[in-house]
């Protein structure tokens, strides 16, 4: 069931609609950090800032058994959500507070790995998030990052018009300080913070089948063409009704085209605190 979102951070772009915490919800350790569970083993504490609904945290937990996972979100509503996807799956070293990832409550070297997933893109002070990161993590700690990249994914067929979704989104995330580049980005980012043995790449989220195509479906139908996101593109100069509405039209045929699918880019970032 979800929890019904009243939210504490209105500037969060993507917002707190059941659809868009749907879609959260779909992801996991296995799907969506597998980049980074080869470095997770049994006694670890890990942190996974930005934890949103806990899906991908719980697998994070199960990998360190019986060590620590330390979920941290800055929206009091998506922390219960995580709670209580961690007491579903029992999931009993799953430990989750409500915090700043720019102020995080722990002290200097608590954590032996630091995970994210599609978070450095919302943050405005990127730098500071990873300074604070640094600060929480061992020396030779790991640090995993997965980020969207928005201008290599697609939706196919297009229709001339559907391929706008990346774009529309991007433009919100500026308006909204966050950086629609950073999948691309995080690389700089973590040499300037100071990270070493940073290693770079990239993977798809495919979505093929008949169950997974239904599903982005609805989710663009009920999240990205809804009424407050459309007022949203069209307030930021990114969209216009015009546009949404024939969206809308090319989404329906879209759904039922024998050779639709959608792939979303991410770039991922493994990296080490140094050792001294």
């Amino acid at each position: 069931m979800m929890i019904a979102q009243t939210s504490a951070t209105p500037d969060y772009t993507s917002g707190f609609s059941e659809p868009y915490i749907r879609y959260l919800t779909r992801r996991t350790a296995g799907t969506n950090a597998a980049y980074l569970l080869p470095y997770l083993r049994p006694g670890l504490r890990v942190l996974d800032f930005g934890c949103g609904p806990g899906s991908i945290s719980v697998g994070l937990a199960k990998a360190v058994e019986p060590g620590e996972m330390h979920g941290v979100d800055m929206e009091e509503t998506q922390i219960e959500l995580a709670r209580s996807v961690a007491e579903a799956s029992g999931c009993e070293n799953a430990i989750f507070h409500v915090a700043d990832a720019t102020s995080l409550p722990f002290e200097d070297g608590f954590f032996d790995v630091a995970h994210c997933h599609s978070v450095l893109s919302y943050i405005p002070d990127t730098r500071a998030a990873l300074a604070e990161t640094m600060r929480v993590l061992k020396p030779g700690g790991v640090i995993g990052c997965r980020e969207f990249i928005s201008d290599s994914s697609f939706i196919y067929p297009s229709f001339g018009i559907l391929q706008n979704t990346w774009r529309i989104f991007e433009d919100l995330l500026a308006a909204d300080d966050g950086h629609p580049d950073m999948g691309k980005e995080m690389k700089g980012y973590m040499q300037e913070a100071g990270f070493t043995d940073i290693q770079a790449t990239a993977s798809f989220d495919v979505y093929s089948a008949p169950e997974d195509l239904a599903f982005v479906y609805d989710f663009f139908k009920q999240w990205f063409l809804s009424p407050e996101i459309t007022e949203a593109t069209i307030k930021y100069a990114a969209s216009t009704q015009e546009l949404r509405d024939n969206m809308n039209i090319a989404f329906d045929e879209w759904k039922s085209h024998s050779e639709a699918m959608v792939a979303l880019a991410s770039g991922e970032v493994i990296a080490r605190k140094p050792l001294s």
